[in-house]
């Protein structure tokens, strides 16, 4: 997620730089053939450019708000992962509570156990949404045969899940909770698995290919006939004036295409990073621990 409030001019002819050259190029072009080779049927001053362009805005405004949408709910979606985890946490360390004297040793070690499942679990969400191997994050937070154990499975942040679940069953067993208790943390379990499905849903459910390829279409034939309609009435000047308005529409197509997967590893994603680091930091604090990996800072004005 880019974050600087202030407009980089490196990053803005990064984003539609080649675009706007090949139009102004194009643009070049038109202008050279009817001013100098008087090629006066490339002039085409009747053309609705007005109707098209207000046609075209409308289409590519309703597909942005459609990027944007899956966009935003995402960001809700990883909102509900961290509150999740930060009850889950407090569950675990207020709820479960030994019988006997003798038990505090190991409902400390079964606390902290839970706990570093929890971490491990958006670390592994966070790699597997934006497709990268999910075993990478997890060194430091889950022992070795615990690595071990993962490499075989499918769905690692799944399977992280299903240990939780094992781990409440076993505190209820030995009575450190009660069935209220349990029910409790069964339910932020089941809040949780519910939200990782709802990330997967919208990873595995691409935007339906007419709202990406129709839209970029229409966008590149209006820039096209962009300087056919206005080389008569402004001549030389009509790079400038096509250049600007097609740059308008080149930028509103492209933050349609950057917005509708959120979760793609690039710069223009929700900050998965930030937010499982800030996770990791709350729960480790919750646990009395003082060595706290640091927060995510932003890079090259960009928060992962």
């Amino acid at each position: 997620m880019i974050v600087p409030h202030a407009p980089q001019l490196r990053r803005l002819l990064e984003y539609v730089g080649m675009p706007l050259l090949l139009l102004f190029l194009w643009d070049g072009v038109i202008v050279l053939l009817y001013k100098v080779a008087h090629w006066d049927w490339v002039a085409l001053p009747h053309l609705p450019l007005a109707l098209l362009g207000s046609s075209i805005g409308l289409i590519v405004a309703f597909r942005n708000n459609s990027s944007y949408g899956r966009w935003w709910e995402a960001r809700t979606i990883w909102g509900g992962i961290v509150n999740n985890s930060r009850s889950w946490a407090r569950q675990v360390l207020t709820a479960i509570a030994p019988q006997k004297e003798a038990e505090r040793e190991a409902v400390r070690t079964m606390q902290v156990r839970m706990v570093y499942l929890q971490i491990a679990w958006v670390h592994a969400l966070r790699q597997q949404l934006r497709g990268l191997p999910p075993l990478d994050e997890l060194h430091g937070v889950l022992t070795e045969d615990d690595l071990m154990e993962l490499k075989e499975q499918k769905n690692v942040a799944f399977t992280l899940q299903l240990w939780q679940g094992d781990l409440a069953r076993r505190v209820l067993e030995n009575d450190w909770v009660d069935s209220l208790q349990w029910s409790s943390l069964d339910g932020t379990l089941n809040d949780l698995i519910d939200l990782q499905g709802a990330s997967e849903r919208i990873k595995n459910t691409p935007m339906p290919k007419q709202y990406d390829f129709y839209p970029q279409l229409f966008v590149k034939i209006f820039c096209l006939l962009l300087p056919l309609g206005l080389v008569q009435n402004m001549g030389w000047f009509t790079p400038l004036g096509s250049t600007i308005v097609g740059f308008i529409f080149i930028a509103l197509d492209k933050i349609g295409r950057d917005l509708e997967d959120p979760f793609n590893n690039t710069i223009y994603d929700i900050p998965l990073t930030s937010m499982c680091r800030t996770i990791e930091i709350n729960l480790r604090q919750s646990l009395g621990e003082r060595s706290l990996p640091a927060a995510a800072e932003p890079v090259h004005g960009v928060l992962w």
